[in-house]
C-alpha cells in the first residue's frame, strides 16, 4: 500500500485571504515503511511574506522570489502524489492551500476523502494533549532535534514516524520479528542455533568412520577434503 506523508509552509493562516504556497514537502511510504523517495519543492508566492511568516519557517521574499511558481510544478508534484492517501498533520490546512493553488493553475482538486489527519488520529487515541508534532515526538521519543524551524520536508519525515507510532503499526513490526526469531531466525535474520534438550545417539560407526578416512587417503594430501576433516579422521 502506498502513502504519502506531505507538509506545506505557507505566507499565512488563508488562503481565501490571498495567502499562499511556499514550500511542499512530501514523502513515500510503501506498507508505512519509507521508501526513500521525496518530492520537495519552493515555491514563489507572488507576494511578500508576512514577518510572521518568516519567524516561523525562516524563507524571505528575497528568497523565494528565485523560486519556481506552483504553475511550474504543479504537474511534477501530481504525478508524485498520484492517487495515494496522504498523510498531513492538521489535514484542513494544508489541503486548503493545494486546493487553492491547483484552482488557481486549472487542475482537479484533492478529493477529501484521500486525507489521513494524524491530528484526528492523535485525539481519537489518546484523551490529553498536546496534539502538536513536537508533543508527538516527545510522547513517542522521535528524535527532532533538528527541527529548530518548521520546514515542510523536515516535518514530512518526522510526521511519517508519528504516523506509524499512531497507527501501531512499530508495535505490529517488533511482533513480526518475535515471531519470526520464535520460528528459527535470529535478530539478523539468519538462522538460529538450536540445542536438543537430549542429543542423537550417533548414527556412525567405527567402521564407517574407518572406510571414510581409507577414501579419503586417495585422493591425496592435497585434495579439498583434507581442509574440512576433524583431526580423529584425518590422522
Amino acid at each position: 500500500m502506498r502513502e504519502i506523508v506531505l507538509d506545506t509552509e505557507t505566507t499565512g493562516l488563508d488562503p481565501a485571504q490571498g495567502h499562499r504556497l511556499v514550500e511542499v514537502g512530501c514523502v513515500e511510504l510503501l506498507n508505512r515503511i519509507p521508501t526513500g523517495a521525496t518530492f520537495h519543492v519552493y515555491l514563489d508566492p507572488e507576494r511578500d511574506v508576512p514577518a510572521e511568516a518568516f519567524a516561523i519557517h525562516g524563507l524571505s521574499t528575497e528568497f523565494l522570489k528565485a523560486q519556481k511558481r506552483f504553475a511550474e510544478i504543479a504537474d511534477d508534484f501530481l504525478a508524485f502524489i498520484g492517487d495515494a492517501p496522504l498523510v498531513i498533520h492538521n489535514a484542513n490546512f494544508d489541503h486548503a492551500f493545494l486546493c487553492a493553488e491547483l484552482k488557481r493553475v486549472e487542475r482537479g482538486l484533492i478529493a477529501r476523502e484521500r486525507l489521513i489527519d494524524t491530528l484526528f488520529l492523535a485525539r481519537r487515541k489518546h484523551s490529553v494533549g498536546p496534539y502538536s508534532l513536537d508533543a508527538l515526538c516527545a510522547r513517542y521519543g522521535i528524535d527532532n532535534s533538528r527541527r529548530t524551524k518548521h520546514g515542510a520536508l523536515l516535518d514530512a519525515e518526522i510526521l511519517a514516524e508519528v504516523y506509524v507510532e499512531l497507527i501501531g503499526a512499530r508495535q505490529a513490526q517488533f511482533g513480526l520479528a518475535e515471531r519470526a526469531q520464535s520460528r528459527g531466525r535470529d535478530s539478523s535474520g539468519g538462522a538460529a542455533r538450536r540445542e536438543r534438550a537430549v542429543p542423537l545417539a550417533p548414527r556412525i560407526t567405527d567402521a564407517d568412520r574407518e572406510a571414510h578416512r581409507d577414501f579419503i587417503a586417495t585422493l591425496g594430501a592435497n585434495a579439498l577434503w583434507q581442509q574440512y576433516l576433524p583431526e580423529s579422521l584425518s590422522r
